[in-house]
């Protein structure tokens, strides 16, 4: 299944769990499109939540104003790393804010799920929520 494609001529760069960490201590910011209800669950310290879909009872849809909700917080040229709960909706969201001319944003593969699995620090629902 190969989801990782051009976007407007800019590669979706897949970056793994410690080289996100690594980047994350050099002061990139961590971009969580999950649910709220999954941030609220377990998250990375200091990261910024803005959901990539909604659950609804039809299932989940794109959340329309996630560009937006993103550029009110983050500026174009922002050193970004985002993550989902296992490595998928990341992808269509760093597809999404690299076709918005966002130029340093890098996807965190194996998600959430990777992260606290490998033992790295997690927060429960406390944490910096948009």
């Amino acid at each position: 299944m190969d989801i990782i494609k051009k976007s407007s001529g800019t590669e979706v760069i897949t970056v793994d769990i410690q080289a996100a960490k690594d980047l994350l201590t050099l002061g990139h910011h961590y971009l969580d499109v999950r649910t709220e209800a999954e941030f609220k669950k377990g998250h990375l310290e200091n990261a910024l939540n803005i959901p990539y879909m909604f659950t609804t009872p039809e299932g989940r849809v794109k959340n329309p104003k996630f560009l937006e909700q993103v550029m009110a917080i983050l500026g174009k040229e922002d050193n970004l790393v985002v993550g989902c709960q296992s490595g998928v909706r990341s992808v269509y969201a760093t597809r999404d804010l690299l076709d918005a001319e966002f130029k340093r944003v890098l996807n965190m593969g194996g998600g959430y799920i990777a992260w606290a699995g490998n033992g790295f620090t997690v927060k429960k629902s406390e944490n910096v929520e948009i």
